[in-house]
């Protein structure tokens, strides 16, 4: 009980003592003296910073110097030092006195220091990140310290031996390199750490008091005649200095409330505050403003859904019926498509004798049989009252008639199904696309072509529907023949693969042949290959013909193998089969490999329009057939505009010398000369070359006199079945041979 006694007696007493020097001190600064300008830091509090209410240097160190100094008989006078550390200082005569020191150090430019007695001990202590309890020796440590403290550091040199210390600008820069490990500990005076430990962000960092050791706390100067005078005078003003005022002004400083949050300090201790009430104001932002966007975005889909649809059947209006026609012709340009444009005759009549309900139930009964039958591909319009248009995939006759008798003759009946004597006429007109129309997309163009056909019914006072352009129809049918049943035909055999013989009349013999494709359609007959494949390559379904046909000829080449009968045979490339996402070259390898044939057996027809026309995509695909051990013919060679470019660039193993030269209008002795310097530069070139599409002895013997000796064609042998082909004899027939 008496130790708390006392110690709250010297509490008291301390406390009084700092109340009397701080009362005393604007008394004690009035009194004349000699001036003494002492520079300081101002960025060590407590011991030195700058008052925010006064604006003006404070600290236990600037007290202490005060009262020492004032008792000398000076009138002090602080400054903060503008210079990085107290060396740079000493060369400054702008400061009588420097503090603080803890030992003389040189100045910056080299000059010796002389110090004033100690106006106190301050404690200096270690800092650590985290609880860390066991510290190796001071004279083993990394220590990190404010470059300002350069004069300190010295100090602590001297005093521990060994010790690793490396300065740094800002106290942040410290305790980052604290954290990072390139440092053990951070050394300030105790005094500081009282202070800068209240910042939030370092709230880890922990003071290690096992490790505090003292310093002296001294002002200082250069080592002149007049320097030492005042250190001299000076030292009388320490000596007065009582032990009670040391504390008293210390335990003034250390007791205020001096640490001021800054942002950074807010933002560090109620951060996860702030961020949970920022994400709350964002996701209440977010929320209105997708709210206000869902409800623009369902205004705008109303508006659409007014603007774009008919609000009695459902069905698109005129403006959104125009659009999705359009879209759809854009997305699918190989589908064949009519336009139908139909109206009810008389519906005047109806709404007038039935009621305009009537009229009204009629028109949607309309649209919602025809809307049932419609695909995602096809579209239906109300373009006014009792006009409709409608967008639909061509069928054929089979399917006009199932739309005539599902749509067109359950309107006719539907007054009649309800009991009553009213028989619907319908008027309709088609417009069947062309081709034009996808190149140059014009939706309300195509509905006046098909409008003009409806009018020419109407007129005759009768119903039904006729056609703006029946040969247009006619063909489109007849596309839609060729190209839906191409599957089928596949399957049941209607198309074959044939042989024409390529004869070589160097050896009087037939050496390899050329298949082809024929077709003998269930409905239409025998096809031309000049119009089926044409379609098949427009439609995208070219290659699924090709596949039949390589690998037909790859089952045949390797009966013959079997039976000892080895032949090459070249199968036709189109130029719509060769795609980036499409190995070609693999899909013959992988043929020739199934059927065990050797690649060489495989000649394989590129025509030469192809090239010119993706020229980068060939070549390479070229390249990689004859690694693989392909041969590659350039078919059709001459018919084109880029020949001699084509010959430079692309990689073949033979010419297919179309004779248009020879056959085609102009000058025939011009095309005699043309086609004979063509064989000699195909020749020169090392290419083999084939002539085809011989007809006469005449050409035939022209080609052999000029060098080409492989001729295909009519006047050697027409396209055979195989099992015609397999019965032909191998010698050339003795008329041909002896050309």
């Amino acid at each position: 009980m008496r130790s708390s006694r006392t110690k709250a007696a010297v509490l008291s007493v301390l406390l009084l003592t700092a109340l009397t020097l701080c009362c005393a001190a604007p008394a004690l600064a009035e009194q004349d003296g000699e001036p003494l300008t002492v520079g300081v830091p101002a960025n060590r509090c407590p011991v030195f910073y700058l008052d925010a209410d006064t604006h003006e240097i404070a600290g236990i160190g600037v007290d202490l110097m005060r009262a020492a100094a004032e008792a000398a008989g000076y009138a002090v006078s602080f400054r903060t030092i503008e210079e990085k550390t107290l060396k740079d200082a000493l060369d400054n005569p702008a400061y009588d006195v420097i503090m603080p020191f803890g030992s003389a150090i040189p100045s910056a430019s080299g000059r010796p220091s002389v110090l004033s007695d100690a106006l106190t001990q301050t404690p200096m202590t270690l800092v650590t990140e985290g609880g860390r309890k066991q510290m190796p020796a001071l004279n083993q440590l990394r220590v990190g310290m404010l470059r300002s403290m350069s004069g300190a550091a010295e100090t602590v040199r001297q005093m521990h031996p060994g010790i690793e210390i490396s300065m740094y600008e800002t106290m942040d820069a410290c305790v980052a390199a604290l954290r990072a490990g390139r440092v053990d500990a951070l050394l300030h005076n105790s005094y500081v750490w009282s202070y800068v430990l209240q910042k939030p962000a370092y709230s880890d960092l922990t003071v290690q008091p096992a490790a505090m050791f003292s310093m002296d706390f001294r002002a200082g100067t250069l080592d002149t005649p007049a320097g030492r005078a005042i250190m001299e005078r000076l030292n009388g003003g320490i000596a007065a200095l009582s032990d009670t005022q040391r504390q008293a002004i210390v335990l003034d400083h250390t007791s205020r409330r001096l640490y001021r949050y800054d942002f950074s300090d807010y933002l560090h201790q109620y951060g996860l505050i702030l961020l949970l009430i920022a994400l709350l104001f964002m996701a209440l932002g977010t929320i209105a403003v997708q709210k206000r966007r869902a409800l623009r975005l369902e205004q705008e889909k109303k508006l659409r859904q007014l603007i774009d649809h008919d609000e009695l059947t459902g069905a698109l209006s005129l403006v959104g019926f125009r659009k999705h026609a359009a879209e759809l012709l854009t997305a699918h340009p190989d589908v064949p498509y009519l336009l139908v444009y139909g109206n009810i005759k008389n519906f005047k009549y109806i709404n007038d004798s039935l009621g305009r309900t009537a009229g009204d139930e009629l028109l949607r009964f309309w649209a919602e049989k025809t809307q049932g039958i419609l695909s995602e591909e096809e579209a239906m319009g109300r373009v006014e009252a009792d006009h409709f248009a409608v967008l639909r995939r061509a069928g054929g006759d089979e399917k006009t008639r199932q739309d005539d008798q599902h749509v067109i003759d359950s309107v006719r009946n539907y007054f009649i199904d309800r009991g009553k004597e009213n028989r619907v006429q319908v008027c309709g007109g088609v417009y069947v696309l062309t081709p034009e129309d996808y190149r140059k997309i014009d939706v309300n163009r195509m509905l006046d072509y098909a409008r003009v056909a409806e009018k020419r019914v109407r007129d005759t006072l009768k119903d039904g529907y006729e056609f703006y352009n029946p040969e247009q129809w006619e063909k489109g049918k007849r596309v839609a023949d060729v190209v839906n049943q191409l599957p089928a035909a596949i399957r049941s055999g209607e198309i074959q693969v044939w042989y024409q013989p390529q004869a070589d009349c160097e050896k009087g013999k037939y050496d390899g042949a050329e298949a082809l494709c024929r077709w003998n359609h269930s409905k239409l007959g025998w096809l031309n290959p000049a119009e089926f494949i044409p379609t098949l390559e427009d439609a995208g379904l070219i290659f699924d013909l090709d596949c039949f046909v390589w690998d037909r000829v790859c089952q045949d080449l390797r009966r013959w193998n079997e039976q000892g009968k080895r032949r090459a045979v070249s199968v036709n490339l189109s130029r719509r089969d060769i795609r980036p996402d499409r190995d070609i070259p693999g899909h013959f390898t992988g043929l020739v490999k199934a059927y065990g044939l050797s690649p060489s057996q495989l000649h394989i027809e590129i025509t030469e329009t192809a090239f010119a026309e993706n020229p980068d995509l060939l070549i390479s695909t070229t390249v990689k057939l004859r690694e693989a051990g392909f041969e590659v013919e350039m078919d059709d060679f001459g018919s084109g505009y880029s020949s001699l470019h084509m010959l430079k660039e692309v990689p073949v193993d033979r010419i297919k010398l179309d004779l248009h030269f020879l056959t085609g209008t102009g000058d025939a002795q011009k095309g005699r000369v043309i086609i004979s310097y063509i064989i000699q530069m195909v020749r020169s070139l090392g290419m083999r070359l084939i002539a085809e599409g011989v007809e006469t002895a005449e050409q035939a013997q022209f080609l052999q006199s000029r060098g080409c000796t492989e001729i295909q064609g009519y006047y050697f042998c027409k396209p055979l079945p195989v099992e015609q082909f397999e019965q032909l004899n191998e010698e050339i027939p003795a008329p041909a041979r002896e050309q």
